[in-house]
């Protein structure tokens, strides 16, 4: 039987994605001023040297924080626009269910709030909401209604939906049965 040499490690070896997902946890509970590389080691038990291994510096973290954030909702959306099989009405509906997860709120707001001060990130969020507002014209066109009237309640539905990341907390938060009585109300 062979052994392997003890390397004295603590902590297993971290990834990249290791580093992106707790300074998504920190930017989520505490804003972007709270992402510092001080921090990120402490709360993941390892030396500046393990952030400098995979990234050359702040700026780099926050890239690839953007990054991720843009991979993700645009599996978030390829996802509902492969939903072809769906009902249009279904998958506007799922689309709007997500704004109340907690969790997709949560850091859908603290990105939001960090793309004022990143210009990169600004981008993918301008980017992220004009490809939302494309599926969901779409849909809607898809439902029978003429592409005027298509754009127009698309807007209505993306601007509720960026105004109510921007107003959680401060609203009621609609459960299921209200938001598909909310949808109601943009078809007829």
């Amino acid at each position: 039987m062979t052994t392997v040499p003890s390397t004295g490690r603590k902590t297993p070896r971290l990834r990249a994605d290791d580093w992106i997902a707790a300074a998504f946890d920190l930017l989520t509970a505490e804003g972007v001023a709270a992402v510092k590389v001080v921090t990120l080691c402490q709360r993941l038990n390892v030396t500046k040297g393990s952030f400098y291994w995979h990234f050359a510096d702040i700026n780099g973290l926050f890239e690839a924080m953007s990054a991720a954030w843009t991979a993700e909702s645009d599996a978030y959306l390829r996802g509902l626009t492969e939903l072809g099989a769906a009902p249009p009405a279904e998958r506007i509906e799922q689309m709007t269910r997500r704004l109340v997860d907690h969790q997709t709120w949560a850091r859908e707001s603290a990105v939001r709030e960090w793309a004022r001060t990143h210009p990169v990130v600004a981008d993918a969020v301008a980017q992220l909401d004009n490809r939302i507002f494309e599926v969901v014209q779409q849909t809607l066109t898809e439902l029978g209604l003429a592409p005027e009237d298509a754009r127009i309640r698309a807007g209505l539905l993306v601007y509720a939906g960026i105004g109510f990341v921007e107003s959680r907390g401060s609203l009621p938060t609609p459960n299921p049965e209200q938001i598909h009585k909310m949808i109601e109300v943009i078809f007829t």
